[in-house]
Order: structure tokens, then C-alpha cells, then sequence
């Protein structure tokens, strides 16, 4: 590409060696989970959300279970600092959450923030300045000194109100584009606010390092959040926290391998909603864990839910392909992946097994309130039989023959590929009844009696097309075997019964039954037929007259 010249690496690795977080296995516990989706996610609309509609939304983050929800900006926006009043005033803020605003470190604006507060039973005051070196020489022009002194002098301001203002609060500092400042200059800058703040076990505060532009690998990010963990002063009364932006695709990365590298707690939003790219994804971070057997903490078990709320508060659409939450990500189109997970639910069905093994499915749809029939197996012109077979199972009760699957699989591909789209399992269902099921024409059964005496005789009576009707006879081993020797022996054709199988498709004396029969020709082409009826006999007899008059046919 053109420019690569213009482009460098713009973040800074730590003065010292900070890798343990790369001995770990596995996040083993959920962290602290902070929703910024009524701030960050809000921020970052064409249409902000109405107070209707913020309101909506907090009832739904309490709902899932987060326990501190960032509400807004209230001293930016007449919106913003409406919605707190009501929070507050209403009393809509459960005694177990804790909700936090945003202030920059200007003495009116926190004023303002504090106003907006009075009364609350719980609240963080999140404090933030931009640290960055690109910030500090193009944006403010001033030195790291004078930097860090709006951040002391915030740190300060936030403590005097704090006194004189009813309420209980918290207090979080953020540098903000902190991967765009010198580290040990980072440390230096929230070192200074936790000497003015002086946190203790019964008063802990808050450290938040944002990728607030996401400008390095994860693993350099991982580095960064260790080396600020271990040299961190106070740093058993702080909770270290990470909010990932998504600029480089590596939001979900990001965060967890900050967690591993010892950050406390996460912010983020639901689908990844944020400035840009977004933020972390909050679902798929509390579903990975999930898929290792952690409980994230957070209640997700109905995503369907999550994704109706989050689209008409937010008027976006979560994307097909979002990770766990979008309508295809359990979709099976191709054949062999079908197969493949129709082979897993019928391991998990004859073992009882009560671990989730399953091929290319990660979790159990159900799980996060999907379904099998509608989301799993999806049938177009990529599918395979394993696929189709096991949809008419799940969905119809019908277990064709392995060797009929293949011959239905490409009918239905055929269908599929012609008219350049998904088939619906009614559909399919449809087809195959027109493909199989009671064919009439050229001959139909009208009654058959049996004699036995060592072998079994059938008088078969018959009717064609046109209504003429006439009796055939025939001998065999078996009653279909009877039958089938009085058609053959009348339609003078050298075949034999490749495949036969029945099955009831209802439970009960008065169900009806389905036969499968295959009939093979001279040439060895087999051809299938289905017949359904309430007495097997009478089934099987249908299915061998569906199949010879698709011979026929």
C-alpha cells in the first residue's frame, strides 16, 4: 500500500520485563463488570437515547446483573443530568448498584457533577484527563508537569465535594489514552492522585487504563496493565480497571489478557457499541468464560432479549456474524460441518453426558436462549445430507435410511441452488412428501389378502391412473416380499429390494407409521419410495408402490 511510511508504532512498552500474566491459563473468576453503554455507547449515536429510553435501558443492565453502571455525563448534557435526577429522585437504583459519572478535572464542571448527585445512595465519581503524548504537544501544549497537575488538582476537588455533598461516594481516575503515554509517566500521574486520595481497604479506589485508542498487539497492552499492577502505590486498596476500545479489531483481546496481567475489573458495552469501532463487547466476554466453565456473573441466558432491547434503544443492528449473539453464529451451511454436529446431539442423546463436546458449536445454543430447529442446522445449496436428514428428525420425526439421505440431500441442494436461497424446514418437509410419499400414478394399492402355507401369497388388488382396477398375484418370504414379486411379476422388470425400514412417527396404538423401501434397478440405480399410513403393513405396502411408480415415472 501507499503511505506505510507515514505510519509508526506510537505506543511504549514498559522500562522492564512484564510477562507473568503469559503463564496463566485461563481468566479463573468474573472481574468486576462496570456497563458504560448509557455514557460511552450513548456518546457514540447519530440519535442519542431519549430519558425514556436511558431509563429502559438501566432497568435492563440491572436485570442482567451489573453492579456499577456508568450513567452518564450529567454536567455536559441537560439530558444526561435529568436522567440521574430521576434515577435518583424515583429511587430506581437497587442498594446493591453502584452507579458512576463522568467528570473532566475543571472545578465548574465537577461542581456541577456533585449537584447532580445529592442524594444518591451510592455513586463513583470517574475523574479523567488525557495523559498522551500526542495529546499533551497537539491538543494542550503543555508538559507532563503541568499535565499531572490538572489531574492532582481534579483528585483534590473531587475530595472536597465529596465531604460537603450528601451521598456516598467513590472515587476513579482515569489517564485517558493511556496507551499513548510514556508508562512510567502514566504511573507517575495516577501515583500523584492516589497520594492525594490515599486509599484504604475500607475505602478503595478505582484505577481505569482505557485503550482508549487501541494502538499496540494485546500481548503489548498485557504488558503495560502488569507493569502499572506491580508498581502501583496502594495497590492492594486499588481495583484495576481496563476499558478497551476496538480500534485494531482487538477489544476482546485486549481486555482479557489485561485481566490476566492482574486488572480487577472491566468496562465495556453490550454488542461493543462505543466511539468508533466501539468498545469490548461485554457478551462475548462473559460467554468466553462461560465456555470454560466460569460463571461470568452476569446473566445472559437470554440474548434474543439483549439484542430486541439494545436495537430499539440504539437503532443498530447487531451484525449476523457478531460473536454468540448474532443470528448466524450457530448456523451450520455446509454439509460436513451439519453432519458433523447432527453426529454430536445423537452422541450426547445415546451417552447422557452432561459435558457440551459438541463439533463447531462452542456452547449449547439453548444456553443463551437459541433454538436447535431455527438456528443450528440451516439448509441452502451448501448443505449436506447429515444436515437435512437431521432436521426432519428434530423437526418431523422422520429417520430416513443413511443411503435415502444422500439420494433427498441433493434434491433439496438442487432446489436450493436453482432458486438461489435458504430453505425453511417447512419446505423441506414439503418436498419431501411430493418426492416420496404415497405416489399414485401409474398404479395405486386399493386392499392386498395374504394366505400362508410355508410362503406367503398376495392377491393384490390395484387401480390405474385412468380407474382400472385388476387383480395381480405374487409369493415370497414376507408379506412385502409377496407383493413385491405380484409387481414385478406384472410390470415384467428385472429389480429388487435394496433398502426397506419403518418406524412409528407418534407414540401411542394409534399412530401412524412410516416404511421406506429402495428399489434397485438392472442397472443398479435405486429408487426410493415412503408410505404412511396408520397399520405398518399397509405403510410398507404404499412405500413399495411410491417407489415403482417413481421407476416408472
Amino acid at each position: 500500500m501507499k503511505n506505510v511510511e507515514k505510519y509508526q508504532r506510537n505506543y511504549f512498552m514498559p522500562p522492564e520485563a512484564s510477562f507473568k500474566w503469559v503463564e496463566k491459563e485461563y481468566i479463573d473468576h468474573a472481574p468486576i463488570w462496570c456497563s458504560v453503554d448509557l455514557r460511552d455507547g450513548n456518546q457514540a449515536l447519530v440519535v442519542p437515547m431519549s430519558l425514556e429510553q436511558k431509563i429502559h435501558f438501566f432497568r435492563y443492565l440491572v436485570k442482567v446483573g451489573f453492579k456499577e453502571i456508568e450513567v452518564g455525563f450529567p454536567a455536559a448534557s441537560e439530558t444526561e443530568y435529568v436522567f440521574l435526577r430521576t434515577l435518583i429522585e424515583e429511587n430506581m437504583i437497587p442498594d446493591d448498584v453502584t452507579i458512576q459519572v463522568l467528570t473532566q478535572a475543571r472545578p465548574h464542571i465537577i461542581e456541577k457533577t456533585f449537584e447532580s448527585l445529592q442524594g444518591t445512595k451510592s455513586a463513583i465519581v470517574h475523574l479523567y484527563n488525557s495523559t498522551s503524548l500526542a495529546q499533551r504537544e497537539q491538543v494542550f501544549k503543555k508538559s507532563k508537569e503541568e499535565i499531572k497537575e490538572i489531574a492532582v488538582s481534579g483528585a483534590k476537588m473531587l475530595k472536597e465535594y465529596a465531604e460537603k455533598t450528601e451521598g456516598n461516594f467513590r472515587f476513579q481516575y482515569s489517564p485517558e489514552s493511556f496507551t499513548g503515554t510514556e508508562i512510567e509517566y502514566a504511573l507517575d500521574v495516577c501515583n500523584a492522585v492516589l497520594e492525594v486520595w490515599k486509599p484504604t481497604a475500607n475505602n478503595k479506589v478505582i484505577i481505569n487504563l482505557p485503550a482508549t485508542v487501541s494502538m499496540s498487539m494485546p500481548h503489548v497492552y498485557a504488558s503495560q496493565i502488569e507493569y502499572m499492577s506491580e508498581h502501583l502505590n496502594y495497590r492492594e486498596n486499588i481495583y484495576l480497571s481496563v476499558h478497551c476500545h476496538n480500534d485494531r479489531g482487538c477489544g476482546v483481546a485486549d481486555t482479557e489478557l489485561g485481566l490476566l496481567a492482574g486488572a480487577d475489573r472491566v468496562e465495556g458495552t453490550l454488542f461493543g457499541n462505543g466511539e468508533r469501532t466501539g468498545n469490548v463487547d461485554v457478551i462475548t466476554l462473559a460467554l468466553n468464560m462461560y465456555s470454560h466453565g466460569i460463571d461470568p456473573k452476569l446473566d445472559f441466558s437470554n440474548v434474543p432479549e439483549a439484542i430486541q432491547i439494545y436495537e430499539e434503544v440504539t437503532h443498530m443492528k447487531v451484525s449476523d456474524r457478531q460473536p454468540y449473539s448474532g443470528k448466524l453464529v450457530f448456523a451450520a451451511f455446509s454439509g460436513s460441518h451439519q453432519d458433523a454436529i447432527a453426529k454430536g446431539m445423537k452422541y450426547r442423546e445415546e451417552t447422557g453426558t452432561d459435558k457440551w463436546t459438541v463439533p463447531y458449536l462452542l456452547i449449547d445454543p439453548q444456553d443463551i436462549g437459541r433454538e436447535y430447529e431455527s438456528d443450528v442446522i440451516r439448509i441452502n445449496s451448501q448443505s449436506g445430507k447429515g444436515g437435512i436428514g437431521y432436521l426432519l428428525e428434530q423437526n418431523y420425526g422422520i429417520l430416513m435410511p443413511a443411503e435415502m439421505r444422500e439420494n433427498f440431500g441433493y434434491i433439496v441442494k438442487d432446489v436450493s441452488d436453482h432458486e438461489h436461497r435458504e430453505l425453511m424446514p417447512s419446505e423441506i418437509y414439503d418436498l419431501f412428501i411430493k418426492t416420496y410419499v404415497n405416489i399414485l400414478d401409474p398404479w395405486s394399492h386399493v386392499k392386498t389378502t395374504f394366505e400362508r402355507n410355508g410362503i406367503f401369497k398376495a392377491n393384490v388388488q390395484i387401480k390405474t391412473a385412468s380407474g382400472e382396477e385388476k387383480i395381480i398375484f405374487g409369493e415370497g418370504n414376507g408379506r412385502l416380499d409377496a407383493v413385491f414379486h405380484a409387481l414385478k411379476i406384472h410390470i415384467g422388470l428385472n429389480m429388487n429390494i435394496y433398502t426397506y425400514k419403518e418406524h412409528a412417527l407418534e407414540q401411542g396404538s394409534t399412530s401412524k407409521a412410516m416404511a421406506y423401501v429402495g428399489i434397485q434397478t438392472e442397472d443398479g440405480h435405486v429408487v426410493w419410495g415412503v408410505g404412511v399410513h396408520n397399520d405398518i403393513i399397509e405403510a410398507s405396502i404404499q412405500a413399495l408402490f411410491s417407489a415403482i411408480n417413481k421407476m416408472k415415472g
